[in-house]
């Protein structure tokens, strides 16, 4: 598989990782990282899990806008948000592994033209596409 990059971005993370700080090598972004009490942390801080959840769901609005436009769905209310629930855990193969739900608010579209559009985002949105086969992702209209 090929990208055309667009846009490429950059961070580095010292100290302990999950007890460390993160920043944007550009210097817009830096945060405190820490890991959760669920995980016997001390919760002060941020984690990798939160920041995933920001950006996936981020990500997948965008892509739901775009692929309404361009498989000419309709528009996609204003008001539509998109709530990413981000879970990590031991893997029953080893390691660790997450689990995404997203949670799509498409307020006064049909429930049929709805799950076109959250499909057919599904399909186009990078981080759907980056986890695609390796981690579970449910997708569910609220």
């Amino acid at each position: 598989m090929s990208v055309d990059v667009k846009y490429r971005t950059s961070a580095t993370a010292n100290g302990g990782g999950r007890t460390g700080i993160t920043s944007l090598d550009s210097g817009s972004l830096t945060v405190t990282m820490a890991t959760p009490t669920e995980m016997g942390g001390n919760g002060k801080g941020h984690n990798p899990e939160e920041l995933f959840a920001m950006g996936y769901a981020g990500c997948f609005l965008s892509a739901l806008r775009a692929a309404a436009r361009m498989q000419k769905l309709g528009t996609v209310p204003e008001d539509a948000t998109v709530s990413a629930q981000v879970g990590i855990g031991a893997r029953s193969e080893g390691g660790f592994g997450l689990e995404v739900a997203l949670k799509v608010s498409l307020p006064g579209v049909e429930d049929e033209l709805a799950q076109t559009m959250i499909e057919a985002a599904h399909a186009v949105c990078p981080y759907s596409n980056a986890t695609r086969g390796n981690i579970d992702v449910t997708l569910e209209r609220v």
